[in-house]
């Protein structure tokens, strides 16, 4: 028999962040930097402790928790509430939520030292906090979209954190304008679950999965749970970036590092990956619904693997990995290995926020020039983010025992076992994409902390070099221990964390009841089972796998090509010109947005808005109301001439009109007789 959970103590995890933000948002002047990032930090940390308690009862004495914690509304048997659903799945994403957070938030304190703004970033990043641990809490629908909604309004905020920058204003609005298109399509999901299944309630839907299952959209030929998942799914597109909903996570680097760190690699935009994983009772009833998520998710895997290679601001190198890698997760949910999705969520977590903060470290240390063509040299003036860098490196190409490693080579054997359309072109994705990860990760390695020290002479200038007095030159230096000491905890997991957890996430109990696969229609579960014989064993072999020689091909390619022969890339980049010119525009899809859509977009808005809402809706339906009513009035008003005679012989006449009207039919019979 499970053990209970107290539901106190799973509120007091979501509330904890929401009260150091109400008091460093409302009282930050009061209170001080000191007692604003005080405040905020004790929240956090008690979160991740209370956090961590929950886990452990859940994966060693199967505790669980599933039950409402506050009624809203009642609407007919449509029920309206907050709730909780404490799994395994909940309970482990609880966990990389709050200690990633908790990272940033000390992170912050040297990262943000000079900011104005500070009270309000470490308001913003609380607030940010309880929002997605509502989001992973959620036991129902109502409060999945609400902690859906909140993340993006906060990320918004955080993106758009320096307001008088206006590439920060332009990025912050277009994460918001990409992401309400995937919300649309989420929505539309929601809806068709509440009007087929009568419920928003995660338990309920799912058991009426089935009988959604035979069921055809009204007035299409097309299957209801496959468009509920596709919907379901185009929202997971908009929140993890990826293809064509990908645009905005690139440009969002414009916000602070630490929040490039908590929300582009740790939580939100993994909130996606997430939400398919918890609705893995529906998805897996469509085989349409799962081949769409595999093709999309190799596209992205590949293909925004390719743009980190021609990359020069560290920040942005970071980012188009973090792409690359949620499009392996996505990859992984089309094969059905949900687990193994977020097996690879976890631990990308936590190495993706170390580069992430090492990245923010270096750009310290260099004085704010984020090009990596000026630095080189690097590893003896900033030591330990060198070797956290490093560490973090090698467990994003997947070394073996690395926590990169176990995760990625999961979702390579799942999608190699699938039988899914789309499941060869996934499969090459991923594969390539090894060797294309390995090569983008270790140039920029390569060039920010080896070679020629290239920041004395820069050969790119950038917007803050001119603010060296007189020309003067600032050797780099390592950041303080508030910007470090995160980036040592968060290699410790980057190294072990997926050696540790493999057996009980992937072939153990602790999603047992959270994730649902049907292993007779997708059996890569079974095949990666089978053929696991240990953590250890795994790492052995690993070594003598396709993945690992690509990776180190990468690796060897990179080395060769920046530190031994660089005229060789030159030679590339000017034989291929035409490649390079579409890499630099992004596939131009920034191009097709702005030119196409837009004004497409646009045009419909400015007609929806003059013929529907100003022609219709005010010119008839309101106004044409009016109108008509005026006009009947100014007819009636005649036959009020306030004269007794004049009301009489209306009276009359009515009198003699009705028992015209009822004695007509007789008076027709007579006639014909």
């Amino acid at each position: 028999m499970s053990a209970a959970l107290n539901p106190n103590l799973l509120l007091a995890i979501p509330l904890a962040p929401l009260v150091g933000a109400v008091v460093a948002g409302l009282f930050g002047k009061t209170v001080g930097r000191r007692g604003a990032h005080s405040i905020t930090i004790l929240g956090v940390l008690i979160a991740f402790i209370l956090s961590a308690m929950v886990l452990k009862s859940v994966a060693v004495d199967s505790a669980r928790f599933n039950s409402t914690v506050y009624e809203w509304m009642v609407l007919g048997g449509l029920k309206m509430e907050i709730g909780f659903l404490i799994d395994g799945l909940s309970a482990m994403m609880m966990c990389v939520v709050t200690f990633v957070s908790l990272m940033v938030h000390i992170y912050t304190i040297g990262y943000m030292e000079e900011d104005p703004g500070y009270q309000r970033f470490f308001s913003y990043i609380s607030l940010f906090t309880f929002s997605m641990l509502m989001l992973v809490m959620s036991n129902n629908f109502l409060q999945l979209f609400f902690g859906w909604e909140a993340v993006g309004l906060v990320s918004y905020l955080l993106i758009g954190f320096w307001y008088t920058k206006p590439t920060a204003i332009f990025a912050n609005m277009k994460a918001f304008l990409v992401n309400r298109v995937g919300d649309f399509g989420f929505i539309l999901g929601i809806g068709l679950i509440v009007t087929y299944a009568g419920t928003l309630n995660y338990g309920e839907a799912f058991a009426r999965g089935p009988e959604m299952a035979k069921l055809m959209l009204p007035g299409t030929g097309w299957m209801l749970i496959t468009v509920t998942c596709i919907c379901l799914f185009i929202g997971a597109m908009g929140k993890s970036a990826q293809f064509p909903l990908h645009v905005w996570l690139p440009d969002s680097m414009e916000g602070p590092t630490p929040i490039s760190a908590l929300i582009h690699a740790a939580t939100m935009v993994t909130a996606g990956i997430f939400m398919v994983a918890r609705m893995s009772p529906l998805f897996e009833l469509s085989d349409t619904a799962l081949s769409f998520i595999l093709v999309i998710g190799a596209i992205t895997a590949l293909f925004m693997g390719f743009l980190g290679i021609i990359q020069n601001d560290i920040k942005r190198v970071v980012a188009y990995s973090t792409l690359s890698q949620l499009g392996y997760m996505t990859v992984a949910l089309g094969a059905s290995a949900y687990s193994v999705a977020v097996f690879h969520l976890m631990t990308h977590a936590f190495f993706k926020a170390l580069l992430f903060l090492a990245a923010g470290s270096v750009i310290i240390g260099m004085h704010h020039d984020q090009d990596i063509r000026n630095m080189g040299g690097l590893r003896k003036y900033m030591p330990i983010t060198w070797i956290t860098s490093l560490l973090g490196s090698l467990a994003l190409i997947g070394t073996p025992l690395f926590a990169g490693f176990y995760s990625k080579d999961s979702i390579i054997e799942a999608v190699h076992a699938s039988h899914l359309p789309g499941a060869g072109f996934a499969y090459f994705a991923v594969i390539v994409g090894v060797f294309v990860t390995a090569f983008y990760s270790f140039r920029m390695y390569f060039l920010v902390f080896h070679g020629k020290e290239r920041f004395h002479h820069k050969p790119f200038p950038g917007e803050h070099d001119h603010h060296d007095d007189h020309g003067e030159h600032h050797d780099p230096h390592e950041s303080p221990w508030v910007v470090t000491a995160p980036l040592i905890l968060l290699a410790v997991p980057s190294v072990v964390i997926g050696y540790l957890t493999i057996q009980p996430m992937l072939f153990g109990e602790l999603f047992s009841d959270s994730i649902f696969v049907n292993i007779e229609r997708h059996g890569a579960m079974a095949e990666l089972a089978k053929g696991f014989h240990g953590a250890l064993a795994m790492a052995m072999h690993g070594l003598s796998t396709l993945p690992f020689w690509l990776a180190l091909g990468g690796v060897v390619t990179a080395y060769v090509f920046y530190m031994v022969k660089p005229e060789i890339p030159a030679a590339f980049a000017r034989i291929f010109s035409p490649v390079v010119r579409v890499l630099e525009n992004k596939y131009y899809m920034d191009w097709i947005n702005e030119t196409l859509l837009a004004p497409a977009a646009r045009g419909l808005g400015r007609g929806l808005w003059k013929g529907g809402d100003v022609g219709f809706i005010d010119g008839i339906v309101i106004n044409g109301s009016a109108r008509a009513v005026g006009s009947l009035a100014a007819v009636t008003r005649y036959f009020q001439t306030g004269y007794l005679y004049w009301y009489a012989l209306v009276m009359i006449v009515g009198v003699i009109g009705l028992m015209t009207w009822q004695l007509w039919p007789y008076l027709g019979t007579l006639i014909a007789k």
